[in-house]
């Protein structure tokens, strides 16, 4: 609990340090001509709370960029430690799925904005294929390599003593592959997060990312900052949730604490 507080206090000195540099900047640099001070930005965000920005306020914004991002990453998530697992313990799987899975990975959703608004057109299709792209590539190379991670040792002991596939997965391959999983999980849901952004630029009049790209047709910086932070604050919440629930799930190991 003590090294917890220091890491806190820390963490919170951190930031301090970096607003001070941030308001000093904007206010004896040029840099405040194109950019606002903290505590404008603080304000307008805390502002948007109650005052809307376009016809929600901030929480409903939040809100339905969340809603279009955990659908997705749902979907992506379990599809993506299914074929992880298949991957992992059928070879012959592993030869045909492993090159699509190394071709398409490295090609970021951004890059599929022309070929989603062309398959599914501008509504929340579109959005929800990006956002699945961004998790489930993760999520299935994390999985296969935590199914790969199995010891052969104790499944071939495990096989000498009768032990049957579904034993074998439910006893030695699952708590092994947890851990793995759950660190899939977490990079795939920043990069969900991240993608928001690029998703709500395909004809969106709602959520965070679209106040960023609002905020850019105007030239409100403002509007842009409070959006960023949003995001920010957003994905922090989310992530110490994530890590909440890998602590619990996953105890044996020490990841999450």
């Amino acid at each position: 609990m003590k090294e917890r507080n220091k890491r806190i206090a820390y963490g919170v000195l951190g930031i301090f340090v970096f607003l001070c540099i941030w308001y000093a900047a904007t206010k004896f640099t040029s840099l405040g001509k194109v950019m606002p001070d903290p505590v404008t930005v603080i304000a307008g965000f805390c502002k948007a709370f109650v005052v809307p920005i376009g016809t929600h306020s901030m929480i409903m914004h939040i809100l339905i960029s969340l809603r279009r991002m955990l659908i997705p990453y749902a979907f992506g998530g379990v599809l993506g430690v299914l074929v992880g697992v298949v991957m992992g313990w059928y070879k012959i799987a592993d030869s045909i799925l492993m090159p699509y899975i190394q071709m398409f990975r490295p090609i970021p959703p951004i890059a599929w904005i022309p070929l989603s608004i062309v398959w599914f057109g501008f509504g929340e299709g579109s959005k929800y294929f990006l956002i699945f792209l961004a998790c489930f590539f993760t999520i299935a190379l994390t999985t296969y390599n935590g199914v790969h991670s199995v010891d052969e040792t104790l499944v071939r002991a495990a096989r000498m003593l009768g032990a049957k596939d579904n034993q074998l997965f439910t006893s030695i391959v699952l708590p092994t592959t947890v851990p793995y999983i759950f660190s899939g999980l977490q990079v795939a849901l920043g990069s969900a997060w991240a993608t928001i952004v690029a998703a709500e630029m395909i004809r969106s009049s709602e959520g965070v990312g679209w106040l960023i790209v609002s905020g850019q047709d105007v030239g409100n910086m403002t509007q842009i900052m409070v959006g960023i932070l949003a995001i920010a604050l957003t994905g922090l919440l989310i992530t110490t949730i994530m890590r909440g629930v890998e602590s619990k799930l996953c105890a044996w190991t020490v990841r999450g604490k």
